[in-house]
């Protein structure tokens, strides 16, 4: 299966120490009101997932971090694999690494045609799933460094200007 979510070693690091100074947490990657779209850390339970939010995944993290966006959002970013990466910085007001010196940033890699495919046939968890008991079959892995963000697909690079 190909995951939605991952998250760097780094991220994953600092979110292992937030997850020891506040117990359980879980991402929800905002939807660009007065945090831009930084994904949101809070301490599990603390923000209310609606029931049409869709889990993007759990990082194998800890005992695991699930990752949430909201229904409308993941439309629009249904084709975009995840990658939860941090960043010296001060993150937002609202998320738990504000007050580390770091941020966590989203950054994202376009799935090819073949994985948009894949992922098609592969029905997604809502908060409404989510709240009747479903989980996802494995975890989100941790990649060692942030997959190259944005790249451009190979049949769309012949278009660019030279």
């Amino acid at each position: 299966m190909i995951p939605r979510v991952l998250i760097t070693a780094d991220a994953a690091k600092l979110l292992g120490q937030l997850t020891e100074q506040h117990g359980p947490v879980m991402f929800h990657q905002s939807g660009g009101c007065c945090d831009g779209s930084s994904p949101m850390c809070y301490p599990l339970g603390d923000f209310i997932v609606g029931d049409r939010d869709v889990l993007l995944g759990v990082l194998d993290v800890g005992d695991g971090v699930p990752v949430w966006i909201s229904g409308p959002q993941f439309e629009a970013w249904k084709h975009t694999q995840l990658v939860i990466d941090v960043v010296p910085g001060r993150g937002g007001g609202f998320s738990l690494e504000a007050p580390e010196g770091m941020r966590f940033l989203s950054r994202g890699r376009a799935f090819s045609d073949a994985e948009n495919t894949e992922l098609a046939g592969t029905p997604v968890i809502t908060g409404a799933d989510y709240a009747r008991g479903e989980r996802p079959a494995q975890r989100a892995p941790v990649v060692v460094e942030a997959v190259e963000a944005c790249p451009i697909p190979a049949r769309h690079a012949e278009r660019l200007p030279r």
